[in-house]
């Protein structure tokens, strides 16, 4: 058991025994997510820009009880001109794995990795990951558990990664990557923290949920109808959460440090 994991059991044993119920809304308010501590994926990342390096890489990911995993794409901002997806980020509990789909493309290896039905693999939104995938590859799909089908059991919703988080864990993910160019010849280091954290978070909704469901240690508030946003507030706090360019605090710039990253070739 790697010491991440050790820590996040803990912490649950402790919010059973000792805190009060966790408590959740159906409708996170998006005003609260500036205010919130960042939450930064703690763990080793690493660049795979090879096929010799994603075999070794699906070998040892199919060796995990759980994986999270998210794709990026680089932005146009040119109308009528889209670019295919150019990364695959595939979370353990403390490592994350960073495909570069633009340099790998049709990569067997990463068809293995989607096709597989022994690991479960969670992400959110995962019809629109597939769709952007199957153009890179032909592939069957695997075992895949999207968020969004879920965390409706437990009364939730918002659909955005950014507002589950936060509801559930009371902690923000930074979105000011998201809009960054994928395709560069070297990612940065703030990319792939971003990367990386996507992927990893999505671990730990799953599993938090899955201990909701099961103890039922939580409790729901419904906001009241006046203050839910309308269909079309919904759709511009989307668009909203995918430009947020807050200026990060000095301790989220020291936090973008802390893991280890390695390219393999």
């Amino acid at each position: 058991m790697t010491l991440i994991r050790f820590f996040f059991i803990l912490l649950h044993l402790i919010n059973s025994i000792f805190l009060m119920k966790r408590h959740i809304v159906n409708k996170f308010d998006k005003k609260k997510l500036p205010l919130l501590p960042r939450v930064v994926f703690p763990g080793k990342i690493i660049v795979v820009v090879s096929e010799e390096a994603a075999s070794l890489a699906v070998d040892f990911l199919l060796t995990q009880k759980i994986l999270g995993i998210d794709t990026e794409t680089r932005p146009s901002f040119t109308r009528g001109k889209i670019y295919k997806v150019a990364l695959l980020q595939v979370s353990t509990y403390d490592t994350c794995y960073l495909f570069r789909l633009n340099v790998l493309a049709n990569s067997p290896s990463v068809k293995r990795l989607l096709e597989d039905t022994t690991v479960p693999k969670i992400g959110l939104s995962l019809h629109d990951d597939m769709h952007s995938l199957s153009k890179r590859m032909t592939f069957k799909r695997g075992w895949f558990i999207d968020l969004q089908d879920i965390i409706v059991n437990l009364g939730i919703e918002d659909k955005s990664l950014a507002k589950l988080y936060a509801n559930i864990f009371g902690e923000r993910i930074s979105k000011r990557e998201q809009l960054s160019n994928w395709e560069a010849d070297v990612l940065g280091q703030k990319q792939m923290k971003y990367a990386a954290t996507d992927a990893w978070v999505c671990i730990n909704i799953y599993e938090e949920y899955l201990r909701l469901i099961e103890t039922g240690d939580y409790e729901l508030e419904i906001v009241p109808e006046e203050e839910k946003e309308t269909a079309q507030n919904e759709k511009e706090t989307a668009q909203q959460e995918t430009t947020l360019t807050r200026t990060e605090t000095a301790v989220d710039e020291q936090t973008l440090s802390g893991a280890d990253t390695a390219i393999t070739a």
